[in-house]
């Protein structure tokens, strides 16, 4: 009986161990299967609203061409600046150049023997004029003055000097076909242009008005106005000053004008003010060229250096000055010029 039951017994376990077989396996089989079977269900993140942009920790999203408008989209409207630099230009980068409406003086430069002006260059000074319409070009023996009314007045310079009325007693400087002479040592100190004076104008000075005591000056049929020892004509509806014409006479002079030296001798009938030289005469005094030998001590605005070989002279106008020491002062003797040795 008890074999019975311990038969009986297998046998039903082993029955019941066959039906549940195909339930583990099953069960083992989806244990190991991806979970991507299994629906998961996340809430949609919401588009950027132009496409490339991050989401989920950087993982860049493909853009919806659908739905996003590509026209501009590679077109930034304003270029980013580089470092270091800006690309953005000022509204107004140029200051425009503006002209002093009353300047008391044209700019002049003191020059050194290494900047001073080479004379294989042209013969020409030009001499602004604070009126900005007005130039005057001093070219040889002329003054040309335009200005905007299209005149043209040519004024006869004639600085060049006389010459001296005394034998020299030294060999002359000669350089580049010409001889250059002079009767003291060469002394060279540098150029300081000289202020005569509130009265006293440069050549090319503009005004608009002349003072009450200036008299009118005619010279081979031209007219000039003079005022205390400085020459005006008539130009775009004022006055400009020139050099003063060889030939005029006046008058009076400024009482600051200084006897000439030539030579060590003091003369007793030439005078010197502001540039120009003077001889005294029945009728007043005559304005005359320099004359070489002549020394002076000052020089007026608008000379300048011209370096010459190894010497350096300061020319005004026409005339060329030699820097010397005379009784232990700085001055100038004008030099007289000669072609050839």
């Amino acid at each position: 009986m008890k074999y019975f039951y311990s038969i009986t017994g297998k046998l039903v376990v082993s029955a019941l161990l066959l039906h549940l077989s195909p339930l583990t396996v099953q069960a083992q089989r989806m244990k190991h299967e991806a979970p991507s079977a299994r629906p998961q269900t996340t809430t949609p993140k919401a588009k950027p609203a132009t496409g490339g942009g991050q989401i989920n920790g950087g993982a860049t999203k493909a853009p919806d061409r659908s739905s996003v408008n590509t026209g501009n989209m590679n077109k930034p409207s304003t270029m980013p600046a580089s470092a270091g630099s800006s690309n953005k230009m000022p509204a107004n980068t140029t200051k425009p150049t503006t002209t002093p409406a009353n300047t008391s003086r044209p700019t002049t430069s003191t020059a050194t023997p290494g900047n001073a002006k080479d004379v294989n260059n042209k013969n020409q000074t030009n001499v602004g004029s604070n009126n900005k319409t007005n130039n005057v070009n001093i070219n040889n023996n002329n003054i040309n003055i335009n200005n905007s009314t299209n005149v043209d007045v040519n004024v006869n310079v004639n600085t060049r000097p006389r010459y001296s009325p005394y034998p020299y007693n030294r060999p002359p400087y000669y350089y580049g076909g010409h001889s250059y002479y002079c009767h003291h040592h060469y002394y060279y100190h540098p150029y300081h242009p000289y202020y005569w004076g509130p009265v006293w104008h440069p050549w090319g000075f503009f005004v608009t008005t002349l003072a009450a005591t200036a008299i009118i000056v005619s010279v081979n049929n031209m007219t000039y106005h003079y005022d205390q020892g400085v020459y005006y004509v008539p130009s775009n509806g004022g006055y400009t000053v020139v050099t003063a014409p060889v030939g005029a006479v006046v008058t009076t002079i400024p009482s600051t004008a200084q006897p000439v030296v030539i030579n060590q001798t003091t003369t007793t009938n030439n005078y010197y003010y502001g540039g120009t030289y003077y001889e005294k005469s029945a009728g007043g005094y005559t304005v005359i060229p320099p004359t070489a030998g002549s020394i002076v001590e000052n020089l007026p605005e608008g000379a300048e250096e011209v370096r010459i070989g190894d010497v350096t002279y300061v020319k005004y106008g026409e005339t060329y000055y030699q820097p010397i020491q005379y009784n232990g002062k700085d001055m100038y003797e004008v030099v007289e010029v000669k072609d050839g040795k």
